[in-house]
C-alpha cells in the first residue's frame, strides 16, 4: 500500500503547532519556533498514519510556488497575499524535500500531484485533511475526521466537482455562482445521472444570473483537481477541463 499524502497540510500544523509567545514584560512579546519540534511533529504525524492505516510506503507531495490555475483566473488565492506564514514552515518544506524524498512539480499544487498520481496508480491512499480531495475517484483518508479510508467513486468526485463549480471556494479565491450554497447547489444538481446532464444543469444555473458558459467553465477550471487525465505526462503541462460532449 501506498500513502500519498498532503505534505502542504502536515507542514503548516507542524510549524503553527509548535510556535510559541514569550511576554517579556512591559508590553514586549516575540514568538520563536524550534525546528527540531516541527521535524518531530512531522513523523509523529506520519507515525500514527501506520498505526491507524498499516504499514506502507510514503510519497509526500508540496505546492510549488507558482500555479497554474493563476493563468486561467489571476485572482486564484490572491486573497492570501500578505498572510502571515508559521515562522519554520519554508525550512519545514525544505526538510521533506531533502530528507523524506517529498515531490514538488513546477506550477502543481499539493492537491494536483494527489490526484495524478492517486488515479494513475494502483494501491493507494490519499491522505488528506483538505475536503477537495474529495473531488478525486480514489481511496481516501482524512486524519483529521476518518475512522477508516473512504472510497470515492467517478460519479461522487464529479458532482462535488459541479458542485465546486455552483458553489465556488473563497478560501482559494474563485467565486463560483453568486448567491449558491451548498444546499441550491445540491437542488440544481438533483436528479443528474451524469456529468453531461451536470454541466448542463450548471450552464443553465449561470445563464439565470445572466453569466455566460466561458464564466462557468473558467469556474469548473480552477474548482477542478487534476487527474491522470488532466495532465501531460510528456510535456509536465495541464489539459485544462472540457466539459462533457
Amino acid at each position: 500500500m501506498k500513502f500519498l499524502i498532503d505534505a502542504d497540510i502536515v507542514a503548516f500544523k507542524a510549524s503553527a503547532s509548535t510556535e510559541r509567545p514569550i511576554d517579556w514584560g512591559d508590553g514586549m512579546w516575540t514568538l520563536h519556533a524550534f525546528e527540531h519540534e516541527g521535524i518531530e511533529y512531522i513523523h509523529s504525524y506520519l507515525h500514527k498514519i501506520v498505526n491507524t492505516l498499516g504499514d506502507g510506503e510514503f510519497s509526500l507531495f508540496l505546492t510549488d510556488p507558482e500555479n497554474w490555475r493563476k493563468e486561467v483566473l489571476p485572482s486564484y488565492k490572491s486573497n492570501r497575499k500578505g498572510q502571515r506564514k508559521p515562522l519554520t514552515l519554508q525550512p519545514l518544506r525544505q526538510y521533506m524535500l531533502d530528507n523524506m524524498r517529498a515531490v514538488m512539480v513546477p506550477s502543481m499544487e499539493a492537491d494536483d500531484l494527489l490526484g495524478i498520481t492517486a488515479t494513475n496508480e494502483t494501491d493507494c491512499v490519499i491522505v488528506s485533511e483538505d475536503k477537495d480531495l474529495a473531488t478525486i475517484p480514489c481511496q481516501l483518508f482524512n486524519p483529521a475526521k476518518d475512522e477508516a479510508v473512504r472510497t470515492i467513486s467517478e460519479f461522487d468526485a464529479d458532482y462535488l466537482h459541479m458542485k465546486q463549480t455552483l458553489t465556488g471556494d473563497p478560501v482559494d479565491g474563485y467565486a463560483g455562482l453568486a448567491g449558491c450554497g451548498d444546499k441550491t447547489a445540491e437542488k440544481i444538481l438533483d436528479g443528474c445521472e451524469t456529468v453531461k446532464e451536470m454541466w448542463a444543469a450548471v450552464v443553465q444555473a449561470y445563464s439565470k444570473k445572466k453569466l455566460s458558459e466561458e464564466v462557468a467553465l473558467t469556474q469548473a477550471r480552477v474548482a477542478r483537481i487534476c487527474r491522470a487525465s488532466d495532465f501531460d505526462f510528456n510535456t509536465g503541462k495541464v489539459i485544462l477541463w472540457k466539459p462533457p460532449t
